[in-house]
């Protein structure tokens, strides 16, 4: 509210003497400052219809686990096709229940990938749009890989990482539907099927889900959760190659003028320079995964493998490596390049080398979009009663899909089931997150669909 202190028709002062300007102002602001308190409060109570999301939940517990054991007994390791479709279309028929129009996108077959489901739900117009993100497919399959239940903890593929959070999608949505909080919400759930394994060319992978989030104001993404922290950041990922050529010579002549260093030498140099020039940057790191070097060399970039044939007495004539780069933005991703650009540049006597990179997953920055999802989410968490959340630590994350449309959107991740093992054979979900996620993951969502697009 603004206050003039002056008049429009003359430069005297409008207030009397015996009176303040700021106590006049101070006294407009009062109505206004004691509406602040009452607008927090709203947010840390729930409405009716937020006690109704809530009591859905409640009374389909046993539902929901048991939807999840349906999906983690099929098999559906990222290179198992049928599986994934298997998984997606019952997914598919739940998400037609409660009124979603469903698509499958298939890839080519060339790219060995299943393809991914798209669910759209439009509501009433000028309201937020939201993005929620999941996916079907698993590191690891098979029959020791099904659904056990001990008490309250499951084991099996992808109980937490993350058909956990797929079904927290789900029963989110069927909570909002029982309490006719749906109707007008204008959600998009998309569930990609390769995204522990991304198919290639990733430009075409990813190409619907970017869109997607190019078409909405906020974005959910459920890998795996804990009571206290979400993530609003992740950090990216690339992958490099470098490439290293010497003389191959008799190698009693090595460190010499003519035969110089060989390919290994200028390969060691190169990845100890990594080493000792950008080691320690916060969020930064580069790990060289495989390595191969001698007289002939082969390596194979699909399954990150090679063959090596050498004489002791023989130079090194090839040296290939092949490493990942994370990084938390673009532009400590380019910096990071340049450095190691230079640093390949400056090769040892009659040796040569160069790196070429390859972009893979985007990093998901920290913005102040997403740290006011965080807040909103903070607010839904305290109101159900199960305190604070605050930011995880970006460096703890690896990548994933959310950072693919977290420059279009504010996003947010992290707001799966709770569980450990994830990537290996003991993979588990603790099974009393399940409603505490979902909850939190239903309010939310129907808080965000009655704001207004911005």
């Amino acid at each position: 509210m603004r206050v003039p202190l002056r008049s429009r028709r003359s430069r005297h002062r409008v207030f009397p003497r015996t009176v303040s300007p700021l106590s006049v102002m101070l006294a407009a602001l009062a109505p206004l400052a004691l509406l602040v308190p009452a607008a927090a409060d709203a947010q840390t109570r729930l409405s009716r219809t937020e006690q109704r999301i809530r009591a859905y939940i409640e009374q389909h517990r046993d539902a929901q686990v048991d939807f999840l054991a349906r999906a983690v007994n099929i098999n559906s390791g990222t290179m198992n096709v049928d599986g994934v479709r298997r998984v997606g279309a019952l997914f598919r028929a739940a998400l037609d229940s409660l009124g979603f129009e469903t698509r499958w996108i298939e890839m080519p077959e060339s790219m060995h990938r299943a393809g991914h489901l798209v669910a759209e739900h439009r509501g009433k117009r000028g309201t937020k749009r939201i993005l929620l993100i999941g996916h079907f497919d698993t590191v690891f399959e098979g029959e020791g890989q099904q659904f056990v239940r001990e008490d309250t903890v499951a084991r099996g593929a992808g109980s937490s990482d993350m058909k956990g959070g797929d079904v927290i999608i789900l029963y989110a949505l069927a909570a909002l539907r029982s309490a006719k909080a749906l109707d007008d919400a204008n959600i998009t759930v998309f569930f990609s099927g390769d995204e522990e394994s991304a198919g290639d060319p990733l430009s075409l992978a990813r190409r619907d889900l970017i869109e997607a989030g190019k078409r909405s104001d906020v974005a959910l993404a459920f890998e795996g959760g804990q009571r206290g922290i979400a993530t609003v950041a992740r950090r990216g990922a690339s992958s490099w190659r470098l490439e290293v050529t010497g003389k191959q010579s008799h190698s009693a002549g090595v460190f010499g003028d003519s035969a110089g260093y060989g390919a290994i030498y200028e390969a060691a140099r190169i990845l100890d320079e990594f080493r000792k020039q950008l080691a320690g940057e916060q969020y930064l790191t580069f790990n060289p995964g495989a390595i191969v070097g001698g007289t002939e060399v082969t390596f194979d970039t699909l399954h990150i493998r090679g063959t090596v044939a050498g004489k002791l007495n023989i130079i090194a004539r090839s040296a290939v490596v092949e490493g990942d780069l994370r990084f938390l933005s673009e532009e400590q991703k380019e910096r990071a390049r340049a450095r190691m650009r230079e640093i390949v540049a400056a090769s040892l006597p009659q040796t040569s080398a160069r790196i070429t990179f390859a972009d893979e997953y985007p990093a998901m920055s920290p913005t102040p979009a997403n740290y006011a999802l965080l807040a909103a989410y903070d607010s839904v968490s305290q109101a159900l009663g199960y305190g604070p959340v605050t930011a995880l630590d970006p460096g703890k994350r690896g990548a994933g899909d959310v950072s693919f449309v977290a420059p279009y959107v504010a996003s947010m991740d992290g707001l799966g089931a709770d569980g450990a093992g994830a990537h290996s054979p003991r993979e588990r979900v603790f099974l009393t997150s399940l409603p505490m996620q979902t909850e939190r993951a239903a309010v939310l969502i129907y808080r965000l669909s009655r704001q207004k697009q911005p």
